[in-house]
């Protein structure tokens, strides 16, 4: 080690490295981390710290060289500096090393080699001091990476930084503010950034100013500045005293171009009609595409669509045609959407046909034309008969048009027409919001053109497994309303069927299988069949219900849920059974217009595993059993125990002709337990009535 380091080093005189008392005191308690060579490169003496730092214990290191034990890296700055040094070079005071420790971590050390002479000046050893600087390192890592984020800052957001005396005296370059301003390096710090701001700003800035300099408070300002390329550009600027003791030393300022801020706050004041007509278009694209949401049906969204087109386009008239793909044509959905005049089209038009409708779908894309003459050009330059454009344009009322094509991932539906009786300015905006309503549009018709289609579906299959007519059998009177939640709402599960046993008895059921659409229809198929099935062969309630608890687990998935009432009753005297899976109860109507509900237990839905049990259940002459779906008594705004009550409230106000007749009976029951509320779901209703004995009989 060098005469200069302050880290302790062996005395020239007298020193003796295999004396291992010499420096025991040295070598014990030091934290620095220490090794002795001989000229041949080989380890004399270790402390532990060095011992600690390669990872190896001391006495296997005395005696070895390092490259027979330490890191390659290690080795060679060690070698080579003991080489050096016993070569007589010189040998660099700090070198550093990075060591990886035992346990994983990584530390930073200062290395320094120095010779060691004895009295007669021979090199007796060299001698190797290590300083762990972890820390120092990692405090300048963290100080190298604050000013880097200062920089990148200050560079990301093009700000302008600049410095001056505590007397406002600029004193250090600015090179970002002169390349801005074109200011030469003596100009600048002659006269200072002031010089480079307008005329007319500066003295209300210079003022402003001092007046900061005075009071040692922050600097805020706005002005215009004269750059070297674009002319003036707006700037602000905030400039903060630095402060130390209570003097300000410095001040630190910033500026900010803030041009296209200024810029957009000059057209804000244009754009405002804008931006108001925007939000008005916004929000009437917002309501019809809430309206659309809501439109089920094809003839429910072109209802909204002519309503959009008279309120947010005040177009005169709208008119929608879906595509035939066969037959290349589109059909007209609406009538009155296009004027009855010389050269217009009938309700099938070919896409051969030139309109906007038909040059909207051929072409995917608007139509607009905001005059006769454009419509004119347009349709011939489409291969249009030029005299029946012409015909068409003078005998019509209209001076505008708009086609919108109908698509749904990029496949054509159909199109949208609207007119104006006078000519039309089409913005850019308004084209805008043309398209995107186009396009809710044609979402809302896809839609509603797969609910048509899957609902007339569902009802035919839900008709087609309802009996067409009940049995007609002596002694007894049955009789029937099922009426669909309506032809907005997908068809149900809701089913019922009467028939006569092998023994003469009739066995009747309302079921219900909870669900929409084609899948709750099948399912009532499937449970329907199964039950005639099983109580042709094996009648009693309870056993019909055991088997089709056997039959929904092998044919239904478990998420299913399917209820259903089930009894059987001798025609003439009414004596009965019958079974609940969890079904609302049966009504049992006197001939006096006395409700009373069966308080059978209500059992389980099919496929749940229960034991099944049937009941007595008597429908003595005169009386009626009413068996029902649950959409009778129940809704969204009305629970099934105030339901249940409501229909019992509901038979004592019937009059006694009603009361005796099961058809009149049925139809005041649903009249009037559905007045007041929104029919959500089906409604299936089944009445068993005995006849009062006759002489006759």
């Amino acid at each position: 080690m060098s005469a200069e380091t302050s880290v302790p080093r062996p005395r020239k005189s007298g020193v003796d490295i295999s004396d291992s008392g010499l420096l025991q005191g040295l070598l014990s308690q030091s934290p620095f981390a220490f090794a002795f060579f001989d000229p041949e490169g080989r380890f004399q003496r270790v402390d532990e710290v060095f011992a600690d730092v390669v990872g190896l214990p001391v006495e296997r290191l005395v005696g070895r060289t390092p490259g027979e034990l330490l890191s390659a890296d290690l080795t060679a700055l060690v070698e080579g500096s003991v080489c050096a040094i016993v070569e007589g070079a010189e040998v660099e005071g700090d070198q550093r090393i990075r060591v990886r420790s035992a346990g994983g971590e990584t530390r930073h050390w200062s290395l320094t080699f120095s010779p060691v002479h004895d009295d007669q000046g021979t090199l007796h050893a060299v001698c190797l001091v290590g300083v762990d600087i972890t820390e120092s390192r990692q405090v300048e890592e963290d100080l190298r990476r604050s000013e880097e984020r200062y920089r990148s800052l200050v560079e990301a957001q093009s700000q302008l930084v600049w410095i001056t005396a505590p007397t406002g005296a600029v004193l250090e370059d600015a090179p970002q503010w002169r390349a801005i301003t074109g200011q030469g390096l003596e100009e600048y710090l002659a006269h200072g950034w002031l010089d480079a701001v307008h005329p007319d700003d500066r003295p209300h800035t210079e003022e402003a100013w001092r007046e900061a300099l005075r009071g040692r408070i922050m600097f805020e300002w706005s002005y215009r500045v004269r750059t070297r390329a674009s002319g003036y550009r707006h700037f602000e600027v905030r400039a903060v005293p630095i402060i130390r003791h209570g003097r300000v030393v410095e001040w630190v300022g910033a500026n900010t171009d803030v041009t296209p801020q200024r810029e957009a706050e000059e057209m804000r004041g244009r754009l405002t009609d804008q931006l108001g007509a925007a939000a008005l278009r916004t929000a009437r694209l917002q309501g019809a595409t809430a309206m659309l949401a809501e439109a089920l049906t094809v003839e429910q969204v072109v209802q909204v669509i002519i309503d959009v087109g008279r309120t947010a386009l005040a177009a005169d008239r709208s008119a929608v045609a879906l595509l035939d793909v066969e037959r290349a044509a589109l059909k007209l959905v609406n009538n009155g959407g296009i004027p009855d005049v010389p050269g217009a089209p009938g309700e099938e038009i070919p896409l051969s046909h030139s309109s906007v409708m038909t040059m909207a779908v051929n072409s995917r894309r608007p139509v607009f034309a905001e005059s006769p003459e454009s419509l004119r050009s347009q349709l011939v330059d489409a291969g249009g008969d030029e005299a029946a454009i012409a015909g068409f344009v003078s005998h019509s009322d209209e001076r505008a048009w708009v086609g919108l094509p109908l698509l749904a991932a990029g496949r054509a539906l159909g199109a949208l027409r609207f007119s104006f009786t006078r000519p039309q300015k089409i913005s850019q905006e308004d084209g805008v919001f043309l398209e995107a309503l186009a396009g809710q549009c044609a979402l809302a018709v896809e839609r509603a053109t797969l609910f048509e289609r899957e609902h007339r579906t569902a009802e035919t299959l839900q008709r087609s497994l309802l009996p067409d007519r009940l049995p007609v059998v002596r002694g007894l009177v049955l009789a029937q309303r099922f009426r669909s939640g309506s032809r907005h709402v997908q068809v149900g599960g809701d089913w019922y069927d009467a028939f006569v046993l092998q023994d003469g008895r009739v066995a009747a059921v309302v079921g219900d299988v909870m669900g929409k659409g084609v899948k709750a229809a099948a399912g009532m198929g499937r449970i329907r069949n199964a039950m005639r099935a099983l109580a042709l062969t094996n009648p009693p309630p309870a056993a019909v219900l055991t088997g089709l608890d056997r039959v929904f687990e092998a044919t239904e998935e478990e998420e299913q849920v399917t209820t259903l009432a089930y009894m059987v009753v001798e025609p003439g005297t009414g004596e009965g059974t019958l079974a609940l899976a969890g079904h609302p109860p049966p009504l049992l109507v006197s001939p006096q217009g006395v409700p009373l509900l069966c308080e059978g237990e209500p059992g389980t839905p099919l496929g749940w595993p229960t034991s099944r049990r049937q009941f007595r259940f008597c429908v003595p002459p005169g009386h009626t059993a009413v068996l029902y779906s649950d959409g009778l008594v129940e809704n969204r705004k009305r629970g099934l125990d105030a339901g249940l009550a409501d229909l019992c409230s509901v038979v004592t106000e019937a009059p006694p002709e009603v009361v005796g007749s099961p058809h009149m009976l049925l139809d005041f029951l649903v009249d009037r337990m559905l007045s007041g509320y929104e029919q959500d779901d089906d409604v299936t209703v089944l009445a068993i009535h005995v006849p009062l004995a006759t002489k006759s009989d």
